[in-house]
């Protein structure tokens, strides 16, 4: 089985977020596929199988599996469109997230995501304690989003991962409004096996919406400040979120499974 591993939301390898990616002919055991996942140990593998018109596409983590990745489908229609059906503008999804759909639009990949619905909640000492600086508010969806107003807070955070993971969220993201851009964020996922994810997709269904309403615009440029690196160029549409980026390929390669 060929498997391709997909640099997303950047034009540079050993940039963005890695993600690995299996198109394939039909499906394969769940439990094989998380092995596969966690002999790869990326923080996810996209698994796709064309049925009918649409590809049905399932992420997995080391933890197991997701309801949505950015940038695992953003690699998936990267290699969709190059690999496997060339020339190729429009991909349409079935996932766990319900109906996604990708659109390359030059250089770009743009998806169609489902915004997260915010509703603020206490700042509380567990928080401080996890994150070693005190966020001015927070926010639950599907994960936990911690606002600070420094830039240089998020940046040079290191959080405690045992502490992390006792609060709410399946995924803490922390982030601030950015000098050149609209905000920086970074996304931490211990529970998931993820100590940091590079460039979080889903992440930003949450942040997103944060500063569409804050900064009263709807067009955003956000930038995840981790170690890697990445950009997003965002539009927020109400329920739903469009994001956008690059992608390069890293590798491919040939899984032996026999």
């Amino acid at each position: 089985m060929k498997q391709y591993v997909v640099d997303a939301f950047t034009d540079q390898i050993f940039g963005g977020n890695p993600a690995a990616v299996c198109v394939m002919e039909r499906w394969i055991p769940d439990g094989l596929m998380l092995n596969i996942t966690r002999e790869n140990n990326l923080s996810e593998t996209a698994f796709a199988v064309k049925e009918g018109d649409a590809y049905h596409l399932r992420w997995f983590t080391p933890g197991g599996e997701i309801d949505l990745c950015g940038h695992a489908t953003l690699a998936t229609a990267y290699v969709i469109t190059r690999f496997i059906e060339p020339g190729i503008s429009v991909i349409d999804f079935t996932t766990l997230s319900g109906h996604l759909m990708v659109e390359r639009k030059g250089e770009l990949l743009e998806m169609n995501f489902p915004a997260y619905t915010l509703h603020r909640v206490d700042v509380t000492e567990s928080m401080v304690a996890a994150m070693g600086v005190k966020p001015v508010a927070a926010y639950l969806g599907r994960d936990l989003l911690c606002v600070f107003e420094s830039e240089n807070d998020v940046r040079n955070m290191s959080v405690n991962e045992d502490k992390v993971k006792e609060l709410d969220g399946l995924i803490l993201h922390v982030t601030a409004p950015g000098a050149d851009f609209d905000c920086v964020s970074r996304s931490f996922a211990p529970k998931v096996k993820i100590a940091e994810d590079p460039v979080c997709g889903s992440g930003h269904c949450h942040i997103i919406p944060y500063w569409a309403n804050r900064l009263k615009k709807n067009n955003l440029v956000a930038y995840q400040a981790s170690q890697r690196g990445g950009t997003l160029y965002c539009e927020h549409k109400g329920e739903r979120v469009m994001l956008s980026g690059k992608a390069v390929l890293y590798s491919t390669a040939d899984i032996n499974l026999a």
